[in-house]
């Protein structure tokens, strides 16, 4: 019979998430993600124990995924699962090295050969333009979305509200009443009762998108007090409520006053939105990039970039750039040409000003300043 646990494997790698989740403080999809490294290495070594580690292992199991293929698409696994995969298996090791009874079983720096070589890494990490939908798509999807009955009225205020805020589909799913403010223009994060990312609680004020898209959730909400005459405590974006019709075929017949228990439903909702648009899928973490772009057009000084960074919940504005802020191919070349007129020494000066502001913020101790 084939073994396909140890048992010893088990109890370390339980204290190892454990370690990840408290110590480290990631969310249950990193752990998972470390979770299914390690399962791979496992099998690949037909579950030999942890203290049996040696450099061959690494090499043995680096060429075992690449001749891995994706179950899906039948293809080999991307370099950058592959670099993914041996990063978090190495990071386990070097943590079990310096564990108790494993010190002395486990060299750490043979942990060093689960590294891909340094073109793969190249490779890997190399950053591609994603695309990103166009503030014209969007509301030609909202503009284009049914809106007579009370589901089709909440998957038009969901989306409206995604690009108003540029929410996170996790926190808005836990989102209640009490979180909008319609007269302040604002939503309250709140850590204690919204599923936000690590933790945090902080204002969002409506990004300028325009009055008829801040309509239609103000339009939502006062329909959900007023008309249903839901509470505070009542979800934002109602799960919805399912019957048995007449022909025994479920169907969908209002609200329950219950949250979604995942952001799964919200992005079924877009996929069928931006389809029925006869447009391509963008989830709803797109919009944030969407609106990122938007911010780095309207946007004319530090201060403004910054707050702009601080109404998306990114506390550093470098963060907002990097891992957002990439300027599209398209526009990229719209840039170029327009950077062959001449311009004017006050222009010159201004960029100098800003980029020095950014560096200001990131560093504010500096003595140079």
């Amino acid at each position: 019979m084939m073994i396909k646990h140890n048992a010893n494997n088990e109890r370390i790698k339980r204290q190892y998430f454990i370690f990840l989740k408290e110590a480290k403080r990631q969310n249950e999809a990193s752990v998972d993600a470390v979770a299914k490294a390690v399962s791979r290495f496992e099998s690949c070594t037909k579950y030999r124990d942890f203290k049996a580690f040696h450099f061959e292992q690494a090499v043995g199991f680096k060429k075992h995924l690449a001749q891995q293929k994706n179950q899906q698409t039948g293809k080999p696994l991307s370099k950058a699962t592959l670099n993914s995969t041996l990063r978090h298996i190495k990071t386990f090791f070097q943590w079990l090295a310096m564990q108790s009874g494993y010190k002395s079983r486990i060299n750490y720096t043979d942990t060093e050969y689960f590294n891909l070589s340094e073109k793969e890494v190249r490779i890997a990490t190399a950053r591609r333009e994603t695309p990103i939908p166009t503030m014209e798509q969007i509301k030609h999807v909202i503009e284009s979305m049914p809106n007579k009955s009370d589901i089709e009225r909440r998957n038009r205020g969901l989306i409206a509200f995604t690009l108003l805020t540029g929410a996170r589909d996790s926190a808005i799913a836990s989102m209640k009443l009490k979180h909008v403010d319609v007269i302040g223009n604002s939503v309250f994060q709140d850590a204690r009762e919204v599923n936000t990312k690590f933790s945090k609680t902080f204002t969002t004020f409506f990004f300028p998108v325009g009055d008829d898209i801040q309509q239609i959730v103000v339009d939502w909400v006062h329909y959900l007090k007023e008309e249903l005459l839901w509470g505070n405590d009542d979800p934002l974006f109602p799960k919805t409520n399912v019957i048995t019709g007449e022909d025994r075929i479920f169907k969908a017949s209002g609200f329950k006053r219950e949250h979604w228990s995942t952001a799964s439903p919200i992005r079924t909702i877009f996929r069928d939105a931006f389809e029925s648009a006869d447009l391509p899928y963008f989830n709803p973490h797109s919009f944030r990039k969407t609106l990122v772009t938007l911010g780095q057009k309207l946007c004319q000084t530090p201060e403004e970039f910054k707050s702009w960074s601080q109404n998306l919940g990114h506390e550093d504005v470098l963060t907002t750039l990097y891992s957002y802020g990439e300027v599209q191919q398209h526009r990229q070349g719209e840039i170029f040409q327009q950077l062959k007129s001449p311009r004017s020494s006050s222009a010159t000066q201004s960029a100098d000003d800003i980029a020095q502001a950014v560096i200001k913020l990131k560093f504010p101790n500096n003595y140079l300043w």
